[in-house]
């Protein structure tokens, strides 16, 4: 499984915004093939910082399944306008995985 990892700074004033788009947007990506799972966080510190975390079976269903897709420019038109600058996109693959037990 493969980690792709994107960190969001969404122009000043727009996170509301940008969220309402995102909501929307992410029906577009889970419904690509590869798809595993997917979460936003938005960031205490930072004002408009978001963290982007979609995990995907194989790195070619991102940049290529997803990327090269039709469905993709869809994404782009609903959420590349709300940055600033354009974030850097990063890959990751497991190295060690922790599970967590019988922590409440």
């Amino acid at each position: 499984m493969i980690l792709e990892v994107a960190r969001l700074k969404v122009r000043l004033g727009e996170g509301p915004e940008f969220e309402k788009a995102f909501s929307k947007a992410q029906n577009i990506i889970s419904s690509m093939p590869g798809y595993v799972s997917h979460e936003l966080q938005r960031c205490l510190e930072l004002k408009d910082t978001y963290l982007l975390l979609v995990r995907w079976q194989r790195l070619e269903d991102h940049t290529i399944g997803f990327r090269q897709s039709r469905q993709y420019q869809d994404w782009k038109e609903l959420l590349h306008h709300f940055y600033e600058p354009f974030p850097t996109v990063e890959h990751y693959e497991p190295v060690f995985i922790s599970q967590q037990h019988g922590i409440r």
